[in-house]
C-alpha cells in the first residue's frame, strides 16, 4: 500500500547566538546550520526510512528545489510537490549557549496548496492507503473528507495544536496522534476524553513515559514504555514516532508492534542533533540496543 502525506516542507535555519537579542539589538551569529524540516517532511522521511512507499503532497517556492531533492534522496515520492511563486516555508531558530531558543516560523508555500492539487494526487491512491496530515498546511479538512470518500485510512497529528483545526477533521479520522498537553487541550475544547472522540485509534505520546493507545472499538488502552536514553535534541521525535507508527500499520504490523517499533525509532532520534536529516532507518532501529 502507500502513505499519502499532506505535509509541510520547511527550511530550518538555526543561528547560534552569544545570547538572546533584546528589543532593537543587532547581534552577529557565531554559526549557521540549515536542515530540512517541517512536521510534514519529517513524517514523510520517517515513514519512507521505515520501509513504506510515501507520496508527499506539498509545495515549495522557487528557492525550495533543494528540499524536494533531499526528500527524494531519502526515498520519498515527490511527484505531488508543487513549485509555487511563493517563498518556501522556513523557520528562523536562534539558539544561545544554554540551549534556549526563539523561533520565527513563516508558513509560505505550505499554506498555498490547492484543492485541485490534492484531488489530482489522491486520484492515484487506492482504498486502504493511509492519508496523514498535520496542522502546518491549509486544506486539511477538505483532504480528510476526500480521503474518507476514497476509502483511505485518515490520520491526523494534532500539532501545532489548534482545537478548531482538530475538530474540523475529527469526523473523518481513523487515527489521531496527540501529545499529553494537546490531549488535555482538546478535552478542554470538546469536553471529551481521548476514548470518547469517535476516532477508532487515538495515540497519546507521553514524553519520557512512552505512549498510550486507546482502541475505542475494543474499549481498551495499551501503554508502551519509553526507552532510557540521554537526549541530545528532541526536535522531530514526535514526527518520527508518528511516521514509524503509520509505516508499521501500512506494512501490516499489529498496532502494538507498530507502536513498539516507533518508540525505538523516537528514542534513537533524540540521541542525534537535527531533524529530518538524522531520522534513523529501519535497520538502525532494529539493531539499536537500549
Amino acid at each position: 500500500m502507500a502513505i499519502w502525506n499532506l505535509g509541510s516542507i520547511n527550511a530550518d535555519m538555526i543561528y547560534a547566538l552569544p545570547h538572546m537579542p533584546t528589543a532593537g539589538e543587532t547581534l552577529a551569529a557565531t554559526g549557521l546550520e540549515q536542515y530540512l524540516g517541517g512536521k510534514g517532511a519529517n513524517m514523510s522521511v520517517a515513514a519512507a526510512r521505515a520501509g513504506s512507499h510515501v507520496c508527499h503532497l506539498g509545495a515549495v517556492g522557487p528557492e525550495g528545489v533543494w528540499a524536494v531533492t533531499r526528500l527524494l534522496e531519502y526515498g520519498v515520492d515527490t511527484r505531488h510537490i508543487a513549485q509555487l511563486d511563493v517563498p518556501t516555508g522556513h523557520a528562523i531558530i536562534a539558539v544561545d549557549p544554554t540551549g534556549e531558543n526563539q523561533i520565527i516560523l513563516f508558513p509560505g508555500a505550505n499554506r498555498e496548496i490547492s484543492e485541485d492539487q490534492i484531488g489530482a494526487a489522491l486520484s492515484a491512491a487506492s482504498a486502504g492507503d493511509i492519508l496523514v496530515m498535520q496542522n502546518e498546511t491549509n486544506m486539511q479538512a477538505e483532504a480528510a473528507q476526500m480521503g474518507r470518500d476514497l476509502g483511505l485510512k485518515v490520520a491526523y497529528a494534532a500539532a501545532p495544536f489548534d482545537a478548531a483545526a482538530v475538530q474540523a477533521v475529527l469526523p473523518y479520522l481513523d487515527y489521531l496522534f496527540l501529545n499529553e498537553v494537546e490531549a488535555e487541550q482538546l478535552r478542554g475544547a470538546t469536553g471529551k476524553t481521548p476514548e470518547a472522540l469517535g476516532v477508532a485509534d487515538v495515540i497519546v505520546t507521553l514524553g519520557a513515559k512512552g505512549a498510550r493507545h486507546y482502541d475505542t472499538a475494543a474499549g481498551t488502552t495499551h501503554d508502551v514504555a519509553a526507552h532510557s536514553v540521554v537526549p541530545v535534541d528532541t526536535t522531530g521525535a514526535g514526527d518520527t514516532f508518528t511516521g514509524y507508527v503509520l509505516s508499521g500499520l501500512d506494512r501490516g504490523l499489529p498496532m502494538a508492534q507498530a507502536l513498539a517499533q516507533a518508540n525505538r525509532a523516537a528514542a534513537l532520534m533524540v540521541t542525534r542533533k537535527g531533524t529530518a536529516d538524522v531520522i534513523p532507518d529501519l535497520k538502525e532501529v532494529q539493531d539499536a540496543r537500549f
